[in-house]
Order: C-alpha cells, then sequence, then structure tokens
C-alpha cells in the first residue's frame, strides 16, 4: 500500500476546517469572506412588474436609548431599510458599505436599521466596529411585503413606498449602481 503524501494545499485545507470549528475564529473568517462578496456584488434593482407598492404606513421603532419614534414610509422620502444582527458575519460585512452611504445621504434619505438585539450588545459592536449608524429595534410586525426570515435583507424603498431594491445577502451598498440609483430618485 502507497503511503498518500500531503500537498502544501491539502494542509490549509485541514488547518482552514479547524479555524472554522473554533468561534474565536469562525467569525472573523465568515466576515472576511463575506467582504469578498461586497467587494464583487452590488445590489440589483429589481425590474418594473418585481416592485412592489406598499401603502404609506409609519414603522414604529424604539432607539437603542429607548425613546420610542414614528417613521414614516412612503410619505415623500426614500427609505432605506435593513435588517441585521451583530452577530451575523455577511452583514457584519456589509456595514461599511452601508455607512458610507449614510454618510453621503443620511440627511435625504431616511435609514433604518433594524435589529431584534439587546440595546447594550448593539451599542458595543456599534463602538468597537466604530459605526454612526441609526440602529433601531422595531416594535412592529414588518408590514407582508418587508417581511424577511433572512439577514440581513436589506430595501430601498422610492418616496411613495415602492420597493425599488430588495437584496438578501452581503453586498456593496456603497457602489455606483446604487448610488446612481438615489441621485436619480432624488431628482424626482
Amino acid at each position: 500500500m502507497k503511503k498518500r503524501k500531503f500537498s502544501f494545499s491539502d494542509i490549509l485545507f485541514v488547518v482552514f476546517i479547524g479555524l472554522l470549528l473554533f468561534p474565536q475564529t469562525r467569525t472573523p473568517i465568515q466576515v472576511a469572506l463575506n467582504k469578498v462578496r461586497v467587494a464583487v456584488f452590488s445590489p440589483s434593482v429589481l425590474d418594473g412588474e418585481e416592485r412592489t407598492q406598499l401603502q404609506p404606513f409609519t414603522y414604529r421603532v424604539a432607539t437603542m436609548d429607548g425613546a420610542q419614534l414614528s417613521v414614516p414610509i412612503g410619505d415623500g422620502k426614500i427609505t432605506f431599510i435593513s435588517y441585521w444582527a451583530t452577530w451575523c458575519p455577511p452583514c457584519i460585512a456589509e456595514l461599511p458599505s452601508i455607512q458610507k452611504l449614510h454618510a453621503d445621504y443620511g440627511e435625504q434619505v431616511t435609514f433604518l436599521l433594524l435589529t431584534n438585539e439587546k440595546p447594550e450588545t448593539v451599542k458595543r459592536f456599534l463602538k468597537k466596529k466604530a459605526l454612526d449608524l441609526p440602529v433601531f429595534i422595531p416594535q412592529m410586525k414588518a408590514p407582508e411585503a418587508l417581511y424577511e426570515t433572512s439577514i440581513p435583507t436589506n430595501y430601498v424603498l422610492d418616496q411613495k413606498g415602492k420597493i425599488i431594491i430588495k437584496e438578501t445577502g452581503a453586498a456593496n451598498w456603497n457602489s455606483k449602481r446604487v448610488r446612481q440609483l438615489l441621485n436619480n430618485l432624488l431628482q424626482e
């Protein structure tokens, strides 16, 4: 019987799989892999017939400090909605691109980053990652058209509440495509 020789790539593969078994290394590896996806994938704009028109509504949310807010949706302002969590590697990977988009469009577009986590957990996470994003805890069930069990799931809604983008999974929200879409919507 011949003895099998292990190549360098075999050893790397075994080490990689081993690292994935430990929570301390699993999340950073998953985030890094999702950052590659973010670098490559820009969200796709829905075709006209795929766009869902929501009736204007008010999204009831709580701030990280517990203040209750009612945010109008489909009432004249573009809205970016993100369902995410601090423990979700694809969410973590795409947050820097959302941060950049928010920095440039935060005054013109309503940003709602929604999570069901404890405020203390979210505050620590945002501080550690040096992110300044409008994160809220939903205080109501999402409308059916915005209900998704996968995270991250992100939406861009036009001024009248029509879903222009629905993207599940990590994506580059600071892409030319998204910026051009927002610029076009803002000119309408």
